[in-house]
């Protein structure tokens, strides 16, 4: 099995044309959220190999529906595609879907982009400014690694910085997570004394 399948823009487009290939065989169509190191590649936005296609959400015109788990006939497509291309076959992951729970950044889904693969499948790739939020959270509650490299990568603005690290907060108030934040913060330079109490 292939342990990093996806490592370019091209590779995450093909994946994904493969599934809405699968989908729109059997007739039906999902909108999907996608977060994570595939979206970040299919934007252009990274340039590191990922191994997984992060599901955050099923798209239900105005909702964002959880994707955990995935729908009988999606995870059967998934499974297709897992074995024609060599993949795991949890390489469509509704892990992400935990973040719907305590809250997207305000305007989520007017930022993201929207990207068709055929009649089976549209993907709503989360914007740069929603993966600085979501890529800061994720740095401070899981440690560096993978994701303050992504963050990194991502040039964040001081003030972008600042509006993620007041967002991340509403996820996790505690002390311990306000320590770990400031340590964040201060590596890119800000003073988390402007995020107020």
């Amino acid at each position: 099995m292939s342990t990093s399948p996806i490592d370019s823009a091209q590779a995450a487009s093909d994946l994904l044309g493969a599934l809405g290939e699968q989908l729109a065989a059997r007739g039906e169509h999902y909108t999907l959220a996608v977060v994570g190191g595939s979206a970040l590649l299919a934007l252009g936005l990274v340039s590191r190999a990922t191994r997984d296609v992060d599901v955050l959400a099923i798209v239900n015109g105005d909702e964002l529906l959880s994707a955990q788990p995935l729908p009988t006939a999606l995870a059967e497509a998934a499974h297709t595609v897992a074995r024609d291309f060599g993949l795991a076959d949890d390489w469509l992951n509704p892990g992400p879907a935990s973040l719907l729970e305590l809250g997207l950044p305000e305007g989520f889904a007017e930022r993201a982009q929207h990207h068709d693969f055929g009649p089976g499948l549209e993907i709503l790739f989360a914007s740069r400014v929603d993966h600085i939020h979501l890529k800061l959270y994720a740095t401070v509650d899981q440690g560096a690694g993978k994701h303050l490299a992504d963050l990194q990568a991502l040039a964040p603005s001081e003030r972008e910085l600042l509006d993620a690290a007041r967002w991340s907060r509403t996820h996790d108030p505690s002390d311990g997570y306000r320590d770990e934040l400031t340590r964040v913060l201060a590596h890119f330079g800000v003073d988390d004394g402007r995020l107020g109490p």
